[in-house]
């Protein structure tokens, strides 16, 4: 439940009340199935209602399905105020500017690191997104992507950016612990100018309380992370906001809320937590790469 519904995003709304809603239904003993026959629905319109992957929210459907699960007037009413909020407000990604390079699954994920409290991030291959620089992340957009025009390099460069706005928000900054391959730290993008920025950059952002980083370093061996980097995004309130599992590759990304799988990369970086130097010794490791560039 959220507290205070007038200040709240609306991509928090939206994920509070397709879990709500989800957890309405399963109260009231319905499957999808029975639910979107009774309103004549496509069973994708309460896929994306319950996931909260709707843009905006009707304040009709809403009271459909509160007709449906027999719901009590104040929830009803507290469900409809989170419609509202997606009727009123826009999250910055929803803007023009943004859309052209925003595909809908990553617009999803934008969603739930805006309303995730904590964040768990591994990676193998680069720098974690919340920690790049720009000067860093151009230079692996212009390579990825090569055929896009300077204005769409430039737009997606600003996302990321932006996106690291979670890392300082005043009101309960997200907790944000990454774990990174030591090969990132030697690997040269953009040159040596770029590297040493970026890992001072590394080194500055760990000094806040809200941010961990640790490095894995080769004499770690074989290690839990060796199938690819992955992200646990967890919520205030875990009983109806459970953790997410989100995985990417260079054309898209996707999530995997199955809690049998979120709790095999929970316990997988956990054990790359063990393995890996303390923040202190892996902030060595980096200044120490950074004087080598």
């Amino acid at each position: 439940m959220i507290t205070d519904i007038e200040s709240a995003t609306p991509a928090l709304c939206r994920l509070q009340l397709g879990s709500e809603l989800r957890q309405l239904r399963l109260e009231a003993g319905l499957t999808s199935t029975q639910v979107v026959r009774k309103l004549l629905w496509s069973p994708s319109k309460l896929t994306r209602l319950e996931t909260g992957e709707n843009a905006t929210v009707e304040t009709s459907d809403i009271m459909a399905l509160c007709q449906i699960f027999e719901v009590d007037a104040e929830t009803a009413e507290e469900l409809k105020g989170y419609a509202a909020v997606t009727k009123t407000k826009r999250d910055w990604w929803q803007s023009k500017k943004y859309r052209p390079v925003i595909t809908p699954s990553f617009k999803a994920f934008l969603g739930l690191e805006a309303t995730a409290s904590a964040l768990y991030d591994y990676e193998s291959e680069f720098v974690p997104g919340l920690l790049q620089t720009e000067s860093y992340v151009r230079v692996i957009y212009q390579r990825a992507h090569q055929g896009l025009s300077d204005a769409e390099i430039d737009r997606m460069v600003d996302v990321r950016m932006t996106r690291q706005a979670v890392l300082h928000r005043t009101d309960s900054p997200l907790k944000f612990t990454a774990i990174i391959n030591e090969s990132v730290l030697h690997r040269q993008v953009g040159g040596p100018d770029v590297m040493r920025a970026q890992l001072a950059h590394i080194i500055e952002a760990a000094s806040a309380p809200n941010v961990r980083v640790q490095v894995i370093p080769f004499k770690a061996g074989a290690h839990p992370g060796m199938n690819g980097a992955f992200m646990i995004l967890q919520f205030r309130d875990r009983v109806t906001l459970k953790p997410i599992a989100y995985f990417e590759n260079l054309a898209d990304g996707w999530v995997t809320r199955r809690e049998g799988d979120v709790e095999m990369y929970e316990d997988a970086f956990s054990d790359l937590q063990a393995l890996a130097p303390g923040p202190q010794e892996s902030l060595s490791m980096i200044e120490k790469a950074m004087k080598e560039h």
